[in-house]
């Protein structure tokens, strides 16, 4: 079925409170960036990517500067066809990047239109593995005491979470410690508890950490060198002090199997909505699994669920704290830990069109 429209439109949401990390500060808000495709029966497919709070502008201009009016006339169930005609057509300015998260939302576009014409969910067109997803609170905690950092655990864990991910990349690394300190008293030793530096390490400082959160038995250290710091993730992982998880800063397969040959990581954590989308996502997560790493995911959860539950070797479901629960007609469940994977036509995500019309940027 051809391709008879497509359109995007950026708004800029408001976070409930303050968040901070140690690579972006203090955040206010996230960008969200919606791409509608439209093929010749009326089905319509929703794609969507975001950013940390700027950079939205960039990414339409690229939706609109010929990615969107390029898919018109085409072949929508032709996805692998369209994703590889988009990479070819930017390539050169761009093999990641803008370019990345401008091709991820038309491509999860493509397979919602691709799955609401076989009547099946995302998860299951994929090929399906186990929908019963287990997740983990994102927390974007860096800023708070240590009073606050327990209070929103408390709350995690009243919302149905059986795992926590926390920030680290304090001043100093006492503060770190005490923080995850905290964290393991109030859990118990058995409670997953991941914690992320959002690359604010060198490699020597990273392995100091590592030595240091050893005795606190977290299931990852997330992100703490730069990300296409190959060679630095593998003298940290290979230390076996804790494991390894990275990958939301890359945006392409490339990328990835360095990071999984390279730097030896044990979790690959590809974004959906900046990897390359589903079809992106979908060959690093086989890769990684032929690799013996486990794939988790970043971000969007809602549609994230559908790529965690489609196949195996996958683990930990991020339920990020860019939430679009105020804009959904069936925001995400988490149950004793895990949330199941929808069985609607394509994957399901319905905005309120009108409430999110208030947070929209251009016209």
């Amino acid at each position: 079925m051809k391709i008879q429209s497509a359109s995007a439109r950026l708004y800029r949401v408001p976070l409930a409170q303050p968040v901070s990390d140690a690579a972006h500060g203090i955040q206010t808000h996230f960008e969200l960036i919606a791409v509608r495709v439209t093929d010749e029966d009326g089905v319509q497919g929703l794609g969507l990517t975001y950013t940390g709070g700027s950079g939205g502008l960039a990414i339409v201009s690229a939706l609109e500067g010929g990615l969107l009016e390029s898919l018109v006339g085409k072949d929508a169930d032709l996805i692998e066809l369209c994703w590889r005609d988009m990479w070819r057509a930017m390539h050169y300015v761009g093999q990641g990047g803008v370019v990345s998260f401008a091709i991820s939302a038309i491509d999860v576009a493509l397979w919602d239109i691709k799955g609401k014409r076989a009547q099946m969910p995302l998860w299951r067109l994929l090929g399906g593995h186990d929908g019963h997803v287990r997740c983990y609170a994102g927390g974007i905690d860096l800023n708070f005491s240590i009073e606050e950092l327990l209070a929103q655990s408390e709350a995690f864990r009243e919302n149905g979470f059986r795992a926590i991910k926390m920030k680290v990349g304090r001043p100093s690394l006492r503060e770190d410690i005490e923080r995850i300190e905290a964290m393991r008293e109030e859990l118990g030793e058995q409670f997953p508890l991941m914690v992320d530096a959002n690359m604010a390490w060198s490699r020597m400082n990273a392995l100091r950490a590592a030595k240091a959160f050893n005795p606190y038995g977290l299931t990852w250290l997330e992100e703490p060198v730069e990300p296409r710091d190959y060679a630095s993730h593998a003298s940290i992982a290979e230390c076996g002090l804790v494991p390894i998880a990275a990958g939301e800063n890359l945006r392409n397969f490339s990328e990835f199997k360095q990071l999984i040959d390279t730097g030896r990581i044990g979790y690959a954590e590809p974004d959906v909505t900046n990897c390359g989308g589903v079809t992106g996502f979908a060959k690093i997560a086989r890769y990684a699994e032929s690799h013996s790493a486990i794939t988790t995911s970043h971000g969007l959860h809602d549609l994230s669920i559908h790529l965690l539950a489609a196949f195996p070797g996958t683990d930990f479901l991020e339920v990020h704290g860019y939430s679009l629960d105020a804009f959904l007609s069936r925001p995400l469940r988490i149950v004793d830990g895990y949330a199941e994977a929808p069985n609607t036509s394509g994957h399901g995500i319905e905005l309120d069109w009108q409430k999110l019309e208030r947070h929209a940027v251009q016209g």
